[in-house]
């Protein structure tokens, strides 16, 4: 059982914009999923991976394709009130499910 983080690389986020989101991602994927995925997830040390994606459009894509396989996402936008100047899709969560299944579409990508 793992979570991954995906995080735009054309945004140039500073670290701490970039860990809010992340963290932001990581809760409202884990709210969305079943009770029982995120209490398998829990009791295997809730696996968090955060991973590079170039830009909106792949990102969307990789959100297609993990609802397709029925594995739960969040995406974050941020209310564009500190670092961007206007609502800005940041990142996007993908499960907890499988690591096999997420494996399958994330599987390509690098660790930010």
């Amino acid at each position: 059982m793992k979570q991954v983080i995906l995080v735009r690389q054309d945004l140039k986020m500073p670290k701490g914009k970039l860990a809010a989101q992340v963290a932001h991602a990581a809760v409202e994927a884990t709210l969305k999923c079943s009770k029982t995925i995120v209490k398998d997830w829990r009791k295997e040390g809730q696996k968090k991976v955060v991973l590079k994606v170039a830009d909106i459009r792949a990102m969307n894509r990789l959100k297609g394709q993990a609802e397709s396989i029925g594995i739960c996402t969040a995406i974050i936008r941020d209310a564009g009130k500190t670092f961007f100047k206007r609502p800005t899709t940041t990142c996007l969560a993908i499960g907890p499910d499988k690591e096999d299944k997420i494996d399958s579409i994330t599987g390509q990508l690098q660790m930010l």
